[in-house]
């Protein structure tokens, strides 16, 4: 017994001398790929101007998978399927960020004709370009407002105007953007009526959305036939689950079943991703 005890804290202690011998490594490495994970995000975070303390965002960032994993073990009681849960968990905070990026732009093209005919209308009546930038950034709301707001900021402190809308143009990745920025910047160097500048960006814009809210209109079956698509495999997958579980043992207890299921679900995202792709229209 004496002799098993002492192999016991012999192979305890050898163990504990290894993982203190390995931390350092691995607590460099983990801080070096959250550095990255944050240099990812952070900027995005700054360009929609939301404050979030790196704290917090670390923390989120460690959770999200966490959680992910748990619910997925929880609910189907299968190491694989929470491993799967908390590797697509890691995806989660990026994935999120990218939806409210998309969200601010859009948000944005749908406040720039307003802007602009705000812009026309303050230089018609005697005010200068950054006048009407102020007046702008104090009739409309967010996001154009801050967008703006920056600009006139960048200005005050010496940056050029053709500067300060290029970044303008760069921040947000607008076609509509582009072309009030292409459109101000060639009426500057050619001495151009900005406010005839602007009437035609105006009439260019609404009939571009015209085109694309009918291409919408007419792709509405195409996108509608895509959905249905690419959720009838899950649907089905969640009928004949509930009818009879038995048949998916075989997906989760053996290894051939593991990688089939691994590879239904990367065909199924590869096919949402495909149709999403042929049903879009570029405009």
């Amino acid at each position: 017994m004496p002799i098993k005890i002492i192999l016991l804290l012999v192979v305890f202690a050898g163990v504990f001398y290894l993982v203190s011998l390995a931390y350092p490594f691995f607590e460099a490495l983990m801080d070096r790929w959250q550095r990255k994970r944050m240099d990812k995000i952070t900027p995005k975070l700054d360009r929609m101007f939301l404050d979030i303390p790196l704290n917090k965002l670390l923390l989120i960032d460690v959770l999200s998978p966490l959680v992910s994993g748990l619910l997925g073990f929880f609910i189907s009681r299968n190491i694989w399927v929470a491993a799967v849960a908390a590797v697509a968990g890691l995806t989660f905070p990026v994935l999120i960020i990218k939806r409210l990026e998309a969200m601010r732009r859009q948000k944005f093209a749908s406040q720039l004709v307003d802007g602009l005919m705000i812009l026309s209308s303050s230089l018609k009546a005697g005010l200068s370009l950054l006048q009407s930038f102020e007046e702008l950034t104090q009739e409309m709301p967010n996001p154009i407002s801050q967008e703006f707001g920056l600009v006139i900021r960048q200005m005050q402190m010496g940056v050029s105007l053709e500067e300060a809308i290029t970044k303008l143009k760069v921040r947000m990745r607008l076609d509509e953007l582009d072309m009030v920025v292409t459109a101000m910047l060639v009426a500057r160097e050619t001495g151009g009526d900005l406010t005839q500048t602007f009437s035609r960006v105006i009439y260019t814009i609404q009939e571009r959305n015209k085109l694309i809210g009918r291409v919408q209109a007419l792709c509405v079956q195409a996108n509608m036939q895509g959905i249905i698509m690419s959720l009838l495999p899950i649907l089905f997958g969640i009928f004949v689950y509930k009818m009879n579980p038995g048949f998916f043992d075989v997906f989760f207890k053996d290894n051939l079943g593991r990688g089939l299921m691994i590879y239904a679900i990367i065909s199924e995202i590869l096919g949402i991703i495909f149709i999403r792709k042929l049903s879009k229209v570029d405009i």
